[in-house]
């Protein structure tokens, strides 16, 4: 099924790496959700995945229909139950996660900023910009150097010291 560059993205991110286990029941409810979700009694052209054992990325293509306020509520219910069953939290934006070699690692605000101050996170460090909108944003403006994020807003003061 191929979706639109414009299709819109919701990722959320895990403040824990997920188990190759628990991704996989994760993937599951997961593309359930998409292929019953609707707006306004319209099926969406949906699908979800789980990226890194970390994230888990919701993705409509509007083409067909729409995402609303109702289906946006629905998708954000599925989510907290998500974070019920598995323990885990998927809803803090200020769980900031970064690329660390190969590995994908997150970190709450205070500890990030005490990392960038000791120079272990820098401005060419990978971060993860999960404010992104859509798929052609999620390709390309997702995993970016820290210098290039929303983070360098956040922490200006530290990078210019």
């Amino acid at each position: 099924m191929q979706f639109s560059e414009n299709s819109r993205v919701w990722v959320y991110q895990s403040d824990r790496k997920l188990s190759d286990g628990e991704a996989q029941q994760i993937q599951i409810q997961l593309d359930n959700f998409a292929k019953t979700w609707t707006a306004h009694n319209n099926e969406l052209k949906a699908k979800a995945e789980v990226r890194y054992n970390r994230f888990l990325i919701l993705i409509v293509d509007e083409s067909q229909a729409g995402a609303s306020g109702c289906s946006i509520d629905k998708s954000v219910h599925f989510i907290k139950g998500i974070e019920e069953q598995f323990n885990i939290k998927l809803l803090d934006r200020f769980n900031l996660a970064y690329r660390e070699g190969n590995e994908v690692l997150s970190a709450p605000r205070h500890d990030f900023e005490a990392m960038l101050k000791q120079g272990s996170i820098n401005t060419n460090t990978i971060v993860f910009n999960n404010m992104v909108q859509n798929l052609n944003e999620l390709q390309t403006k997702w995993e970016v150097p820290f210098k290039d994020s929303w983070h360098i807003q956040l922490f200006r003061d530290l990078v210019l010291e």
